[in-house]
């Protein structure tokens, strides 16, 4: 089974604050935006919804409305923070991480840790949780985040690395932990945003 990764260059706090924020512009905002994509979830979730789980606008709308949640089907409001994170965000190059099998995310973690960013772990976005506010998910999507300083930390300490200490590392794990780097080099470039990402 193949796994993926979905990331966004956002402030952490902005797209918290849109739970249970009640801000009924924005839920019409977003559910024009995303009008075409609700259909396509609902069919997915079909036999979800028909047991009782919210389609995937009505979970957005409870969303941003802090509630009434469903705990049984805590997945959709995932997915529907997702959709905040990316209206509010910017998406990430996950090449590298979507897709990907096993410990691929452990794996990239042990090369980062080896040249010595030890500031952020890209399992944070596995072992991670959505926001206390929503009702965690059983499975997937889970949920994780890089603060902004989290962020100039890790590449302060990845510009103290050196060439041979990168060279050291298996190919493709140098280009797993590029990629992670030029998540933080477009953090650093837009002051208070951090990476926010899913599991999926």
């Amino acid at each position: 089974m193949s796994y993926s990764l979905s990331l966004f260059l956002v402030d952490p706090a902005k797209v918290r604050s849109v739970i249970g924020s009640g801000d009924d512009k924005l839920r019409r905002m977003m559910g024009g935006r995303f009008k075409a994509e609700f259909p396509r979830h609902d069919d997915y979730f079909a036999s979800e919804i028909e047991q009782g789980a919210p389609t995937r606008y009505d979970a957005l709308r409870a969303v941003i409305a802090g509630g009434p949640f469903d705990e049984r089907f805590g997945f959709q409001y995932g997915y529907a923070y997702e959709m905040v994170c990316r209206f509010h965000g910017r998406w990430l190059d996950n090449s590298g991480f979507s897709p990907f099998r096993g410990s691929w995310l452990e794996t990239v973690d042990e090369g980062l840790q080896q040249i010595g960013v030890t500031a952020v772990e890209v399992t944070d976005f596995n072992y991670g949780s959505l926001p206390s506010e929503l009702p965690g998910p059983e499975f997937v999507p889970c949920y994780g985040e890089w603060s902004a300083e989290d962020c100039q930390k890790a590449l302060a300490q990845w510009e103290a690395s050196t060439p041979e200490q990168r060279a050291e590392l298996d190919s493709e794990v140098l280009e797993a932990v590029e990629t992670a780097v030029g998540w933080l080099k477009q953090a650093r470039e837009r002051p208070g945003a951090g990476v926010v990402g899913f599991f999926f």
